[in-house]
């Protein structure tokens, strides 16, 4: 999850897109190619505008796909990214940008529903940061919020669409330079809490089902002028205070926290799940958060999402997902859209196996490549990474239906089942006892092959099926 900042971008051509402003300010159409809502067309299709695998009623283990995934769409990628990058300024053209006024932010989140509703996309996420412009006091900048929610509140109730959760950004701002909950400057701390306690107050009067911890600069660079320890109590004391004023306000959401290992800074305290779970049940929090995993920060952890999914799963901390992908040939953070199925199949895996996300969600926070500039390529996107997913999820039921990868995996772990096995699982065995085992047994030998090959060949039997 990165903010982008309203950079400015390339200035489009004229011969190709002098005409769209004046369409959009007569019609509010600011994607005037899509005539009518995206629907299921199956398989076969050729229509680029349409699903071949995403139908949203249809049912797989007696729920609607809908209901699986619970889509969303990321606010800051969609609506604001500009397609700058540490080598360019901005590229993509979007007609809804403009001066960064109030009036303008709320025609953006116009034009956001629009998509929302073509792309029959149920939820939405955003920071406080992208959706309103930052005035020169707090009080001016949360009066520019509550104008602008006003339009959220509108649309919502004119489309039915939700908030899947709020959050906001604690890293844009020069003030986040040392970070914001951890940061050496008490002040930082103050204001990202005042910061926070307006996004929660937004998020409630949204009817929002979730908010997020990630505050991107929550780390540090150089560990000769780090406190660690200081700085993580900080965290920890930040987060329990958010829990606190909830409560105070009646915020029932459920709390995530998003790991990312590093990128902005070196060393990051939210690295892997396995951290962040330590770190949540080390200050007890255990109870408030879950995890909004993200594939491209465990990609940057080292891990693969399917990974960072079974072990928050199997702790009881799975809670939402950032739907994307990254470059293996890229060593950073490139928020890609989801098409690879292999991956969306082994995330459908973990997802149903834990029984399904709960008030989370996969929120798509990818963006567009920077070449693919024109508002349109948003709809090939998301429809690209629905798919997907919709296909995974489609795989992942065959395979859990047709129980053969289950059997296997058991018939490995078979000498565990009983015997000496069973007996170290029930606590009947310790050191001595186990000793004596293997001297009188003499030695040991593998029982099961790994069978990672025959393992394969059967997932992509029902890949290709």
């Amino acid at each position: 999850m990165l903010f982008c900042n309203n950079e400015k971008p390339l200035k489009p051509s004229v011969s190709a897109h002098y005409l769209l402003p004046i369409i959009m300010e007569k019609t509010m159409a600011a994607f005037p190619e899509v005539k009518k809502t995206v629907q299921y067309e199956g398989p076969e299709s050729k229509n680029p505008l349409a699903y071949r695998f995403y139908n949203p009623d249809e049912k797989i283990e007696g729920k609607a796909m809908k209901d699986h995934f619970r889509f969303s769409a990321a606010f800051w990628h969609t609506m604001r990214a500009s397609g700058s990058d540490p080598f360019g300024p901005g590229t993509m053209y979007r007609p809804w940008e403009g001066k960064d006024t109030v009036a303008n932010a709320q025609k953006r989140v116009r034009v956001f529903f629009e998509f929302l509703e073509k792309m029959q996309l149920n939820f939405y996420c955003f920071h406080d940061r992208d959706v309103a412009p930052e005035g020169k006091t707090l009080a001016e900048t949360n009066g520019n919020l509550d104008e602008v929610v006003k339009v959220f509140k509108e649309e919502q109730h004119r489309t039915g669409i939700k908030l899947l959760w709020g959050t906001a950004n604690l890293f844009g701002n020069p003030r986040y330079m040392h970070g914001a909950a951890t940061s050496s400057n008490a002040d930082a701390f103050a204001f990202a809490a005042a910061q926070v306690k307006k996004a929660l107050e937004v998020t409630k009067e949204l009817g929002g089902d979730g908010y997020t911890f990630w505050g991107g600069r929550e780390g540090y660079q150089c560990i000769w002028n780090t406190d660690m320890k200081r700085e993580l109590d900080h965290l920890a004391k930040f987060m329990h205070l958010a829990v606190d004023y909830a409560k105070q306000i009646g915020f029932k959401g459920q709390f995530y926290f998003e790991p990312k290992p590093k990128e902005p800074t070196k060393h990051q305290y939210d690295f892997d799940s396995a951290a962040c779970i330590n770190f949540l049940r080390a200050y007890g929090l255990e109870k408030y958060v879950k995890m909004n995993i993200e594939t491209n920060h465990a990609t940057l952890a080292g891990h693969s999402v399917e990974h960072e999914l079974e072990y928050a799963g199997h702790q009881g901390f799975l809670g939402s997902v950032d739907a994307n992908a990254g470059d293996e040939l890229l060593g950073w953070d490139t928020d890609q859209f989801p098409t690879n199925v292999y991956m969306t199949t082994k995330m459908m895996l973990s997802i149903l196996k834990y029984g399904g996300l709960g008030k989370g969600g996969l929120n798509f926070d990818a963006k567009v490549r920077r070449e693919s500039f024109e508002p349109i390529d948003l709809f090939y996107a998301h429809i690209g990474g629905m798919d997907a997913f919709a296909l995974g999820l489609k795989i992942a039921a065959d395979i859990r239906k047709g129980g053969e990868l289950a059997k296997m995996v058991q018939d490995r772990y078979s000498s565990w089942d009983s015997g000496i096995g069973k007996e170290i699982e029930a606590g009947k065995q310790d050191f001595k006892s186990l000793e004596k085992y293997i001297l009188k047994k003499g030695d040991t030998e593998p029982n099961v092959s790994g069978r990672q090959e025959l393992f394969e060949n059967i997932v992509n039997r029902y890949v290709f099926k």
